[in-house]
């Protein structure tokens, strides 16, 4: 890495200091500055800040500093909830105020559609921000270690690196989780049960998860460890079945050395090996290893504008892709003729054929496979007559796969549903859609991470006639 750099006539080096105008910022929540031209990225910096930063890194024809003194201060500046909110990784803006941060994700939606995926007209509608930005998150993985003194601690990880910030209490988790962790880290000092250590692969607790039911009151934990079994777990279980709703006690194996929190085998200990939940609704069983919203509340919305967008007729046919445990599909079940959903995890698949049975819903049916071999091999069988009235996709965070894009166009559906946690790969294949014979007909935010960069968004595309 260079410690200095020469741009347009301008020396730049590390630990040079300057005073900067913050005009905008990235994708990921940092300040944007302007040097002469040359931009400087910068932590914890919002639009409408002037603030003194110092130097760390430069390229050719950026850099990153931060901040040493804010000189004046943004109208948007609000003071964290969070004590440790700057060094933890959780949360990147709870030092924005939450309408600058619900402004934010709007143009950043409108932003990547109009620079990565070429629209000019934009039918963008309001988007659905939180009524409370703080306690909404119904699951938690906390990793276990030790500080410098030798004390288990428990926390988040610090942005870009495996080094525990160590906080007994989150303003965005359940607040249930205080308790939690404090009987967990009772235990383990009692018992002489060491956290996990990743570089010597020893030690046995990794992770703390848990699952709050929000309208259920449920509560799962889940004990992520380094071996087949914890020793005294009766005492373990004890602790914790004190607790008004703990419905599920376990323990998740994962001996490998790496970086994937949870393994493939649940130990239940105590109680059920699920919890239960709703979304509007539909009731949904809950495992240690099920994918589940973290924000039930705003899934809520966004699974509403979903089915809104949909507007589905009782003869129509439906596939959603990407299903997970059925979430959306059961949403959708509720209007249409048939549904049928695909998700890569078998265990998933297992859990939404549940769902549906739990809910009473027969006119969903689920298939094992990633989306881009799935559904492209049901078309092939077809021999191209397979009908699709709406399509739901849900992608992860990589966006569709070409296969399954092409496949999509093949079918010709009347409107496509595609719902996104990454605003470029969406920009991307809605590109390629709109390019294929589809309108964009709305497009509208949906705020499920409060004082984070992430935005989800939910888009209606329809068939050109």
């Amino acid at each position: 890495m260079k410690k200095c750099v020469t741009f347009d006539g301008k020396t730049i080096s590390k630990n040079q200091e300057f005073v900067v105008e913050i005009e905008d910022l990235t994708a990921e929540g940092a300040g944007v500055a302007k040097l002469d031209g040359y931009t400087l990225f910068i932590k914890d910096a919002i639009v409408g800040d002037k603030v003194r930063v110092s130097i760390m890194k430069t390229k050719k024809t950026y850099g990153y500093a931060r901040i040493l003194e804010i000189l004046e201060a943004s109208p948007d500046r609000v003071e964290p909830v969070c004590p440790v909110a700057k060094a933890c990784g959780g949360c990147q803006l709870q030092h924005l105020s939450y309408k600058a941060q619900l402004a934010y994700k709007q143009k950043k939606i409108e932003s990547c559609l109009q620079r990565i995926g070429g629209f000019t007209e934009i039918p963008m509608e309001p988007i659905m921000g939180m009524e409370e930005p703080f306690y909404y998150r119904n699951k938690a993985q906390f990793p276990v270690g030790y500080d410098k003194n030798g004390a288990i601690i428990t926390g988040f990880y610090a942005g870009r690196t495996h080094t525990i910030i160590d906080t007994s209490h989150c303003a965005i988790q359940a607040k249930e989780n205080d308790k939690l962790l404090a009987i967990v880290k009772e235990y383990m000092k009692e018992c002489h049960v060491k956290p996990y250590n990743e570089t010597s692969h020893t030690g046995l607790v990794r992770h703390i998860l848990t699952r709050v039911g929000f309208k259920t009151k449920e509560i799962m934990v889940c004990l992520i460890v380094n071996g087949d079994r914890i020793p005294k777990s009766e005492v373990l279980v004890e602790k914790l079945k004190e607790i008004p709703g703990m419905t599920s006690i376990s323990i998740n194996v994962n001996k490998e050395k790496t970086n994937r929190i949870l393994g493939d085998k649940c130990i239940t200990l105590w109680g059920q090996d699920y919890i239960e939940d709703y979304i509007g609704d539909i009731k949904y069983q809950i495992s240690p290893l099920s994918f589940y919203q973290v924000n039930p509340v705003q899934t809520t919305k966004l699974y509403q504008t979903a089915l809104d967008y949909a507007d589905l007729k009782e003869n129509e046919i439906v596939w959603d892709l990407y299903c997970g445990i059925g979430t959306i599909s059961l949403f959708l079940a509720q209007k249409a003729k048939q549904v049928y959903g695909v998700e890569i995890v078998p265990q998933a698949i297992e859990d939404a054929k549940q769902n549906a049975k739990i809910n009473g819903i027969t006119n969903a049916e689920f298939f094992v496979g990633a989306a881009e071999e799935v559904l492209p091999q049901k078309y092939k069988e077809s021999a191209g007559i397979m009908a699709a009235d709406v399509i739901v996709v849900d992608p992860p965070r990589k966006g569709c796969d070409p296969a399954l894009l092409n496949t999509i166009l093949q079918m010709n559906p009347q409107k496509i549903v595609y719902v996104s946690c990454d605003p470029a790969t969406l920009a991307r294949d809605l590109k390629i859609l709109c390019e294929n014979g589809y309108n964009l007909k709305k497009v509208r935010g949906c705020d499920m991470f409060g004082n984070s960069y992430h935005v989800e968004t939910v888009c209606l595309l329809s068939r050109i006639k």
